[in-house]
């Protein structure tokens, strides 16, 4: 099992200098881990002893299909009903502690690695009966269902999720996928991606996808647009669509990310119902 970064929150002390690598652009936004303080966590309804950061969600100049949050539960907190919008599915990921997670009423006991894809209209809460906090990362969507195919709810760990090796890349570069890319029941996937030390995207990916990266472990060198950024462990990562991407997996240890990316629907210019 990796080693998850996760955000402790805290303030830096006044010597602190505020110089930071927080970046806003029309094609990108880097959120580093030290901006993931107290002052910036949110408080979310329904849930108790809870805190969130949230650091994706629809606005103009940035994210546009979903949201994302990081959610802190203390001992004893949680929500018996955490999704009040019928039409969202969600993605919960569990980077610290142990989660319980009440599925349409069956229990789910969800460690570090614990993943759950949550589909719209499903009703769902969690609950930490431990005496560690638990932390998870929360993807939102609003489901865009198509004729003939319904996305269904599922419970898994990423060490049950074999990792595939991309195509000639001597498995320097693998990528986890809880739902297979042809499934067209899904139309989002949110993947873990591994980099060895060394290992590279050999182009400018540029593609209708947007994106959402947190780095679970590692650093890297991220070309964002025509920027080369350096991420750590810890740090936010949002591409709008078609904003070009690579990487160079600086080392020593192996660089690792949550992946969010829609997919699977064709555009709509009209707001027509596609055909099944």
């Amino acid at each position: 099992m990796s080693d998850y970064y996760y955000p402790t929150g805290g303030l830096p002390p006044q010597t602190h200098l505020t110089t930071e690598r927080a970046i806003v652009t029309e094609a990108y936004t880097v959120i580093p881990k030290g901006v993931l303080t107290d002052i910036v966590t949110s408080l979310l309804p329904g849930f108790s002893k809870t805190r969130s950061w949230i650091i994706a969600r629809p606005i103009s100049g940035f994210a546009t299909t979903f949201s994302q949050l990081i959610v802190e539960v203390a001992p004893g907190g949680g929500a018996p009903k955490a999704e009040f919008e019928s039409g969202v599915e969600g993605v919960i990921f569990v980077v610290k502690g142990t989660l319980n997670l009440d599925l349409k009423g069956e229990k789910h006991i969800m460690e570090e690695g614990g993943y759950a894809y949550l589909a719209a209209g499903d009703e769902w809460g969690v609950e930490n009966t431990s005496d560690d906090i638990a932390t998870f990362h929360w993807i939102r969507k609003a489901y865009d269902r198509l004729e003939g195919y319904e996305a269904k709810s599922f419970v898994t760990n990423e060490k049950d999720v074999e990792a595939t090796a991309m195509p000639d890349t001597d498995g320097v570069w693998k990528t986890q996928r809880f739902v297979p890319s042809d499934d067209l029941a899904h139309d989002m996937q949110v993947n873990i991606v591994t980099f060895q030390p060394g290992g590279v995207i050999p182009f400018p990916e540029t593609h209708v996808m947007e994106h959402g990266l947190y780095v679970l472990e590692g650093k890297a060198m991220y070309l964002l647009n025509k920027d080369w950024v350096e991420v750590e462990a810890g740090d936010y990562m949002w591409l709008r669509a078609f904003c070009p991407q690579a990487c160079y997996a600086s080392g020593p240890g192996q660089f690792r990310y949550l992946l969010y990316k829609d997919q699977n629907r064709q555009i709509k210019l009209t707001g027509a119902p596609l055909p099944g």
